[in-house]
């Protein structure tokens, strides 16, 4: 009879498998989930809105947030299977958040789908009614680390967030953006959409002798 194959040791720095997780409603198979993260919600747990499929990791320090679904019926947030949430990123999913599968996410962004209200009559801004805007960073996606992307946004598949950028409104598909406010800078290289090629500017030589070659 042949010794079995010892356990392979844990990687160090992620968090051992999980069923659980305080404040999380639904954990499938192989979640890894790092004892400092915290949930922060208005609601006791009566619907399952906080959802993490199988393979997702939540490193250190990671927060998750949703809002009360009597007041705003999308609040919630999925994480679709092996998306990776680095270090010290806060999630609000209180206008709704779906991160879809495969989504790399860097440390220290902050995913917001909610807001205030700025010019509803209140001084005070936190005595301003919240606005709300789903946010929904579609598979393959890459958000680099301190980007910050603002309610009602949609990161395309496969599409790239540079560090540091504010996205304040959507990305297509395979698209590299960064900058605040984030603009694109290409596509990657072989996805670049059909039409890019027939928008590129002529040579200067060719501009320069009118079209006449």
């Amino acid at each position: 009879m042949k010794p079995s194959k010892p356990t392979p040791p844990e990687i160090l720095g992620l968090a051992k498998p999980t069923d659980s997780h305080p404040g999380i409603d639904k954990l499938c198979s192989d979640c890894r989930v790092a004892d400092s993260v915290t949930v922060y919600r208005f609601e006791a747990p009566q619907q399952e809105s906080i959802i993490l499929e199988a393979g997702v990791r939540l490193h250190e320090g990671v927060r998750l947030v949703i809002g009360n679904p009597a007041q705003y019926k999308h609040t919630g947030i999925r994480l679709g299977p092996r998306v990776v949430v680095n270090a010290y990123t806060y999630l609000s999913g209180e206008g709704g958040l779906d991160i879809e599968e495969g989504v790399l996410i860097g440390p220290h962004c902050c995913i917001l789908s909610a807001g205030h209200q700025v010019d509803q009559g209140n001084e005070y801004i936190r005595n301003n009614a919240l606005t709300h805007g789903p946010i929904r960073i579609e598979a393959g996606a890459w958000i680099g680390a301190a980007a910050t992307l603002l309610e009602g946004v949609t990161i395309g598949t496969g599409a790239v967030v540079g560090a540091g950028s504010v996205v304040t409104r959507s990305v297509p598909p395979y698209a590299i953006v960064a900058g605040n406010p984030a603009r694109l800078i290409r596509y990657r290289r072989g996805f670049e959409p059909a039409q890019t090629a027939q928008t590129e500017p002529r040579p200067w030589w060719k501009r320069f002798l009118g079209g006449q070659a």
